[in-house]
């Protein structure tokens, strides 16, 4: 349903809500304040840019969403994709990738993908996100420990290499900094659970280090001063920007806002007992991500934490987000001057508290140890995560969790011939059993389980191949079948046509009815013919026998 979520809540809203509402938006927007503007610089733009797409992916998400209570703004997820497209193309590159990624997003939620999206394998969601995490941490060891470093490389082996060459010139201020911000966010957390230990850390940090004028590097010295107004909207520049190779990256952005909105979502129904619309999500994630860029802003989705934080608060319909969006609004209006204080080690430090607790550690061991399957799609997406491209692992991750999984599901399939003397000990309550049937001479009988698909049918020509002698007849039991694609019906196809030409008649049984529509529709019934495809055994055999009766040939052909 392609309706926003704050059309159903404000039929029922009330003053008590609208409190509770409030409350919970301003304390997320005090927390997404740092957040923003870290991510921002970690993804290599100005931090500024990191308000506007809290402020305007923050507002059209909330208020055109598909879930009562998410939280939507720039998160730890697009740092690394950010800043590998800001580094190749610039930041209008930047630009167009987002819009793109919004174009396909909206493409996706007004085709109703919404449920397909969340088929992404649980293991290549762990290790691209433990990836992440890790090459947050990397990135921040400049900042965290107060290193001269002109510029940072994009490439993972480039920036262990500048971390290195640059150890002997640690800022101890700049570390004391960084250290003195994780104990007060962690130490916070023991305090209160409402005011928010980031921010806590960022007003400390900030006071000590301006008060005792500290050689520590702060926003202001890096970036300037932070802008009081948000921009007017314009369409990025696409003056020398290559948009083919731009595609991949947008595809990028679309799968991991895709992806990390509708966790997002799931979690927050099941705090919540509520159930969010998939498709409707999808939609707003793409206008956000297409209206963010033409302020100026980076890519968007909702963020689990800040969901998560507005849950604990008292939101719960989508009025709470927009709040959240004009807390940060106001902040940037009225205390912007005052952000540009902040030194670069707090949100340093920061953001290594953020890389720790989105690298699913616990779930990253779970995995390892899972079948064998997953754990080598789990390590692949890692690694190349870390070391290549967040693209290029997302996509393989993908393709490897899907052939590993046709594998599992071939090996479940299976093409067996059945003779008289089988028995098996499930056959005891089945009373269509073969092992009850008699199977006269010259009859062979083949039983099809599972789904007949590309991933068995090579394992099926090879058996109906491997006969030293042709029977008169030949039944394909085919009650166990659920599905059937396009490869399959070929092979079946070209086992009838052999079997014609080696004067072999087959017979198909227990074929169920959308199986049955899908052989009338692609030709096979017609060659087998309406009279050769029996209900059950009981019928084919008895078929078969009055074939063989009528051919005067009992034996083998």
């Amino acid at each position: 349903m392609l309706r926003p979520k704050i059309i159903d809540t404000l039929k029922t809203y009330s003053w008590s809500q609208f409190k509770n509402d409030t409350i919970a938006g301003i304390i997320v927007g005090i927390v997404a304040l740092p957040l923003a503007i870290a991510f921002a610089i970690a993804s290599g733009v100005s931090p500024e840019k990191g308000l506007i797409t809290a402020v305007v992916a923050g507002v059209i998400i909330s208020g055109l969403g598909g879930s009562r209570v998410q939280i939507g703004g720039p998160t730890g997820a697009f740092v690394v994709i950010v800043y590998d497209i800001v580094q190749k193309h610039g930041v209008e590159g930047l630009a167009v990738a987002t819009l793109l990624g919004g174009i396909m997003l909206c493409i996706l939620g007004m085709s109703r993908m919404g449920a397909a999206i969340k088929f992404v394998p649980y293991p290549v969601i762990v290790g691209f996100t433990s990836g992440i995490a890790v090459i947050i941490f990397l990135s921040q060891i400049k900042d965290l420990l107060g290193l001269e470093i002109a510029t940072m490389p994009a490439e993972f082996f480039g920036k262990c290499g500048e971390i290195v060459r640059h150890l002997h010139s640690i800022n101890p201020y700049a570390a004391a900094t960084s250290g003195a911000t994780i104990v007060l966010v962690l130490l916070f957390l023991r305090v209160s659970k409402r005011i928010p230990g980031s921010f806590v850390a960022i007003i400390a940090t900030t006071a000590v280090v301006h008060w005792f004028q500290l050689p520590v590097e702060t926003i202001g010295s890096k970036f300037g001063e932070i802008p009081h107004t948000i921009p007017w909207p314009q369409l990025p520049r696409v003056d020398g920007v290559n948009i083919n190779e731009l595609i991949r990256p947008a595809f990028t952005i679309a799968m991991l806002a895709g992806i990390e909105s509708l966790l997002s979502a799931i979690v927050a129904d099941g705090m919540i007992g509520g159930k969010h619309r998939s498709n409707m999500e999808l939609l707003a994630q793409g206008l956000a991500n297409i209206a963010s860029p033409l302020f100026g802003g980076i890519p968007a989705t909702g963020a689990i934490a800040r969901t998560a934080t507005n849950v604990h608060n008292g939101g719960r319909t989508p009025v709470a987000g927009i709040v959240h969006a004009v807390t940060l609004l106001l902040i940037m209006l009225v205390f912007g001057k005052w952000a540009s204080m902040i030194p670069l080690a707090t949100l340093a430090g920061i953001l290594v508290i953020v890389a720790y607790r989105m690298g699913e550690w616990h779930s990253f061991a779970m995995v390892l140890r899972a079948p064998k399957s997953d754990t080598l799609v789990l390590v692949v997406t890692f690694l190349l995560t870390v070391i290549f491209d967040l693209t290029v692992a997302i996509e393989i991750g993908i393709v490897l969790a899907a052939l590993l999984f046709i594998h599992r599901l071939s090996q479940t399939a299976s093409v067996s011939e059945v003779t008289g003397e089988f028995f098996n000990e499930e056959d005891r309550d089945d009373p269509d059993a073969l092992s009850r049937k008699v199977i006269p001479p010259g009859i062979e009988v083949f039983e099809i389980s599972g789904p007949f698909f590309f991933g068995m049918a090579s394992t099926f020509m090879e058996t109906m191949s491997n006969i030293e002698k042709n029977p008169a007849i030949r039944i394909l039991r085919m009650r166990h079948v659920s599905s059937i694609d396009a490869t399959a019906l070929n092979a079946l196809r070209r086992v009838i046509a052999q079997s014609k030409h080696a004067g072999v008649t087959i017979l198909l049984s227990g074929v169920q009815n959308n199986l049955l529509n899908q052989l009338r529709t692609s030709g096979i019934v017609r060659m087998i013919g309406e009279e050769n495809i029996l209900v059950n055994i009981d019928r084919a055999l008895a078929r078969a026998a009055v074939l063989t009766t009528q051919t005067g040939n009992a034996g083998n052909v």
